[in-house]
């Protein structure tokens, strides 16, 4: 059972308020690097080398972006401006992995004129990267394995998902990519989302291993690398166990050595494109309680809503709350713990047993430092809120401002506003 904290106090808390009122997410800077140090130290036995494509989608801020890239981690992005993104922070090159669907042909030049690592979706992306924008010297195919792989809640069965090339596809495509002059391969998969078992993903180091041999033998072609993806969950809930990374690494290892160094292929690199697990637990979303209605069941009204964390509404996700200064506090009740959206499922939680809450107490909500922020809308005209940075040295940073009126007119040209 992993226990749920809070990296700051509640007089440390309240001095942050006077500045920064709430809303805001809130991320913890020394508990991200101590994470991404035991990533990297659990996958330094790769001969290859590793490597962890931080997904820019699930906390796009630059700030956090050049912490990770200072610990040794690159980008995996999916779009334009998560490219700029990265290209600002100074990433280059094979730094940057470009994993998207249903891609513009702008995106693809601006990811072939930096140089990142390309992912196709589908076969028939070949001739359409090639028409736009030219094909790399290197290139990535997402295989989708169909019934050979189960999925999960969040992003269903791999047959039915949107993402990737069939085994079939898959050797046509390096064929065809190996004719075109291609020198420089990789192998990518992403079948699962939040996913706690940690055999799941050592099944899937299997299936692209064995890929990479077959591949290998049938075609001719080297394989610079295999990326696992992400899909590494996080324990949301106090009773959750964490994903065993020792027994990942452990078991992918004995896997590299059965097939990989048997084969010959030993330089072969393993790389993933972890987003939540390297920041989800890391950021927190605090909020004060407004009001307190007593109908047909207890309602405890937030200055937040699902504008600022969506995942709640959208998934019917848990999100721990620590009420500060009555972390000890008996329970008084179940109550619905809701935002202000006009939309009955704005609420972070439901029928979640807290203590004796009033206006102007402090709730935080863990794990919001991936898709948090980053899933922030406008509707009802919801402005978006700050992100703060807690420093190692205790000291807090704006790396974010909170949203302005003015920021939500800017892209009108209505006379007046």
């Amino acid at each position: 059972m992993s226990e749920k904290t809070v990296p700051f106090s509640e007089e440390q808390i309240k001095e942050i308020i006077e500045k920064y009122p709430t809303p805001f997410h809130i991320y913890d800077e020394k508990a991200i690097r101590e994470n991404a140090k035991k990533l990297y130290k659990l996958f330094d036995w790769v001969p290859g080398g590793f490597k962890n494509y931080f997904a820019v989608k699930a906390c796009p801020n630059p700030y956090i972006m050049d912490i990770l890239k200072d610990e040794g981690m690159g980008a995996d992005c999916s779009s334009l401006p998560e490219l700029l993104l990265s290209d600002a922070v100074g990433l280059e090159g094979d730094d940057i992995f470009f994993s998207s669907n249903d891609t513009p042909a702008d995106e693809y030049v601006k990811a072939k004129n930096l140089n990142v690592i390309i992912n196709l979706d589908d076969i028939s992306h070949i001739d359409y990267l090639e028409k736009n924008a030219g094909i790399p010297e290197g290139i990535c195919f997402r295989y989708n394995p169909g019934p050979l792989k189960e999925g999960n809640v969040i992003i269903g069965k791999p047959e039915d998902a949107k993402y990737g090339f069939t085994r079939e596809q898959l050797f046509e495509g390096y064929k065809r990519m190996k004719e075109k002059g291609v020198k420089h391969f990789g192998l990518h998969t992403m079948v699962a989302s939040n996913e706690l078992n940690w055999e799941y993903f050592v099944e899937t180091a299997e299936i692209l291993l064995d890929l990479v041999v077959e591949l290998t033998d049938k075609l001719g072609i080297t394989f610079d690398f295999i990326n696992l993806g992400g899909g590494i969950g996080i324990p949301y809930k106090p009773e959750d166990e964490p994903v065993d990374l020792e027994k990942v690494s452990a078991g992918i290892k004995k896997l590299y050595e059965e097939k990989i160094e048997k084969a010959g292929l030993h330089k072969l690199k393993i790389v993933m494109e972890s987003g939540r697990m390297v920041m989800g637990p890391y950021g927190y979303l605090v909020t004060k309680v407004l009001h307190k209605k007593e109908t047909y069941k207890t309602f405890i009204g937030m200055d937040a809503s699902m504008a600022n964390l969506m995942r709640p509404a959208l998934y019917g996700a848990y999100h721990h709350i620590t009420v500060m200064g009555k972390e000890n506090a008996p329970v008084e009740g179940k109550v619905d713990v809701t935002g202000s959206l006009c939309e009955n499922n704005d609420k972070f939680a439901i029928d979640r047993e807290l203590p004796k809450l009033v206006p102007g107490d402090i709730l935080v909500l863990h794990d919001t430092g991936a898709h948090g922020y980053a899933m922030g809308f406008n509707y009802n005209g919801k402005l978006r809120s700050a992100e703060l940075l807690l420093k190692e040295d205790g000291s807090v940073v704006e790396i974010r401002r909170a949203e302005t009126v003015a920021d939500y007119f800017a892209t009108l040209n209505y006379p007046g506003l």
